[in-house]
C-alpha cells in the first residue's frame, strides 16, 4: 500500500510541526488499511478528527452559525459516492462511502445526506465546534433575513470575485473580516484535506472539507464535485484544496489525472495542473497525485501546503 496525504492549501499555518505529524500518522494508518478505498477512508478520519484542520471538527461557519461538512471519494474503477452540507457529521467521507457503496446516485446533501449515514452507522450529531472557532465566530455580527441578506452582509467577509475568479479589486489579495484590506485570514481556512491510495493496480482518491469561512448558507464548494475536489481514474488519482469556486471552474483534481493519462509522473502532472489552474484563475490551490506506476507528486502556488507519504 502507498498513500501520499494533504493538509490543505492556504497561509502558512502556526505550529506547522504538530500539524505534520497529524499527517504522518494519517499516512501511516492508511498504509495499514486493506484496500486502496480502506486506506483514503482511514487516513481522511484521522485529519477530520483533529482541530488543526477544516474538515469534520473545527470545520468553517458558514453564514447562519452552522457548520456543514462535503467530501467525496472515488476509485480507479470510477466508482463514486459524494456528499455535501452535512449538518453535525464528523466522518464526511464515510457518508460519502456509504453513497459510493449503498446507493446509485453519485451524491446526497443536506439533511437527507445526514439521515442515510446514520442509517448505515456513521456518527451524526456531533460538536463540531473548537474554542477557536468560537472564539472566531464572537467576533462577527451575525446577518440576519434571508440568503439576499446573508449576501450583503458577507460580500466583503467572503470576498468577491468577477467572472474570471479572480479578486474583483484587482489587487489579488483576500480581504479580513471586516473588508477593510489585506486579510488576516485563520490559517485554517483553506485546510481541506485529502488522500490518494495505490495497491498494486488499484487506486482510490478522497477529500473532505468543513467548507469557507462566512460562506452563504448552504455553499457547496469544489471538494464534493467529481473532478473538482477529487478524482481517480486507471492512471492515477488527485485530492486538491485551495480556492473552491475556482477549482470547480476549472476541474483542478481531473486535469491533474489527464496528464497523467498524456504520461506524465505524478511530479509533472501536480506542477502542471497547478501552473495552469493559476493562469487561468489567479487564485491559489494544491494538488497531490498519485500514479498507477507508483510516482508521487505535489504542487501548490499558496503560501504553504503540508504532505506526508507513507509505503508499506
Amino acid at each position: 500500500m502507498q498513500v501520499i496525504v494533504h493538509g490543505g492549501a492556504g497561509a502558512s499555518p502556526d505550529d506547522p510541526e504538530a500539524r505534520q505529524a497529524v499527517l504522518d500518522e494519517a499516512a501511516a494508518t492508511g498504509v495499514g488499511a486493506g484496500s486502496p478505498l480502506d486506506a483514503v477512508t482511514a487516513a481522511v478520519r484521522v485529519l477530520e478528527s483533529n482541530p488543526r484542520f477544516n474538515a469534520g471538527v473545527g470545520g468553517a461557519v458558514q453564514s447562519d452559525g452552522a457548520i456543514r461538512t462535503d467530501a467525496g471519494l472515488m476509485t480507479d474503477d470510477r466508482a463514486v459516492g459524494a456528499v455535501a452540507s452535512l449538518p453535525g457529521v464528523e466522518h464526511a467521507v464515510s457518508a460519502a462511502r456509504v453513497v459510493l457503496e449503498e446507493t446509485p446516485h453519485v451524491l446526497v446533501s443536506g439533511q437527507q445526506g445526514v439521515d442515510l449515514a446514520a442509517d448505515y452507522g456513521v456518527e451524526t450529531d456531533c460538536d463540531l465546534w473548537t474554542e477557536r472557532t468560537r472564539d472566531r465566530w464572537a467576533e462577527v455580527d451575525p446577518p440576519e433575513g434571508g440568503p439576499a441578506e446573508h449576501l450583503g452582509w458577507l460580500r466583503d467577509r467572503f470576498g468577491s470575485t468577477d467572472a474570471d475568479g479572480r479578486d474583483a479589486g484587482g489587487d489579488g489579495t483576500d480581504h479580513d473580516a471586516d473588508g477593510r484590506g489585506p486579510s488576516s485570514r485563520d490559517p485554517s481556512d483553506h485546510d481541506t484535506v485529502g488522500a490518494v491510495a495505490r495497491a498494486g493496480d488499484r487506486l482510490a482518491a478522497a477529500t473532505s472539507t468543513g467548507g469557507r469561512w462566512l460562506a452563504l448558507a448552504g455553499r457547496v464548494g469544489d471538494v464534493p464535485q467529481v473532478g473538482s475536489g477529487f478524482y481517480c481514474a486507471p492512471a492515477g488519482g488527485a485530492s486538491a484544496t485551495g480556492a473552491g469556486e475556482d477549482i470547480a471552474r476549472v476541474t483542478l483534481a481531473r486535469r491533474a489525472v489527464r496528464r497523467l493519462e498524456r504520461g506524465d509522473d505524478a511530479a509533472a502532472a501536480a506542477d502542471a495542473a497547478i501552473e495552469t489552474f493559476g493562469e487561468i484563475t489567479g487564485s491559489d490551490a494544491g494538488v497531490i497525485v498519485l500514479g498507477r506506476d507508483g510516482s508521487v507528486g505535489s504542487a501548490f502556488n499558496s503560501d504553504a501546503m503540508q504532505t506526508a507519504t507513507a509505503k508499506e
